[in-house]
């Protein structure tokens, strides 16, 4: 086997690999080659709100100072009586241009701008963690956002975990639905993420807090099996198979395709 972190760094300057490029290499060596070439990015609403409800969450007063909350209704107020009185005002250059300065002012402070609705919800989403007890239990005395850059295996594994207790992990998830939460551990190949982390720390309890998106936000805690770990570990073996012979070999990334029968 090839000294993996060397070939990282020759390759992409950087040598480790984290939880997504994993997941990503497990899916297509294309999409991995671009990954780590940092051009490809993975963006969508549920990802943004997922950022702003952790950072609420782990690291309220940094998220107080990060974001910056506007709403339509604010950028109407500041355009012209006869944009307001359009039946979409929204649609109007004018509107537009408000918007534009209001997003490039934000962006020259290293602000992020959110919605009223986005930031409510989050918040209220907090509320019921507390109210049901969940945040204290299993929040109130750990160590939050703890970055990790360690050798697992033959290769070099970075990332944050949520929140490090006295010999357990908490991972905080928000999804559609709690029930079919278990789907999603093995759709986005969360138990990788619970197999490194368990491993880099030394760590056998491995929780998620998962939370629905929808009133009255459903909260559950999910305790990650022994079955689970075992998943995410041969998923984890599996990812590293793959790079190990793409760095070795050196092929097209463009060659890998997926085989399988249903």
């Amino acid at each position: 086997m090839i000294d993996i972190p060397k070939a990282l760094e020759e390759r992409y300057g950087k040598a480790h690999l984290s939880y997504s490029s994993l997941k990503v290499a497990l899916a297509d060596m294309a999409q991995f080659d671009l990954y780590m070439k940092r051009k490809l990015k993975f963006e969508s609403p549920a990802l943004t709100f997922g950022t702003l409800y952790d950072m609420l969450l782990f690291e309220r007063d940094k998220a107080m100072d990060l974001y910056k909350i506007v709403s339509d209704d604010r950028i109407l107020d500041e355009c012209s009586d006869a944009v307001r009185k359009m039946k979409r005002p929204t649609m109007s250059g004018e509107f537009k241009t408000k918007k534009a300065e209001i997003i490039a002012e934000a962006e020259s402070n290293d602000k992020k701008l959110v919605s009223p609705d986005d930031w409510k919800m989050a918040n209220d989403m907090i509320d019921r963690l507390e109210s049901c007890g969940l945040a204290e239990q299993y929040l109130s005395s750990g160590k939050y956002q703890v970055e990790f850059n360690e050798m697992l295996g033959p290769v070099k594994v970075k990332g944050f975990l949520d929140c490090l207790g006295d010999g357990y992990i908490v991972d905080s998830k928000s999804t559609k639905s709690v029930s079919k939460f278990r789907y999603s551990v093995r759709d986005f190949s969360y138990d990788i993420q619970a197999y490194i982390y368990t491993k880099v720390f030394g760590v056998k309890e491995f929780y998620w807090l998962v939370q629905e998106k929808t009133n009255p936000y459903l909260p559950a805690i999910v305790e990650c099996s022994e079955e689970t770990l075992f998943a995410g570990e041969m998923k984890f073996n599996d990812a590293i198979e793959k790079i190990e012979k793409f760095l070795r070999e050196g092929d097209n990334p463009s060659k890998d395709y997926v085989k399988f029968k249903v």
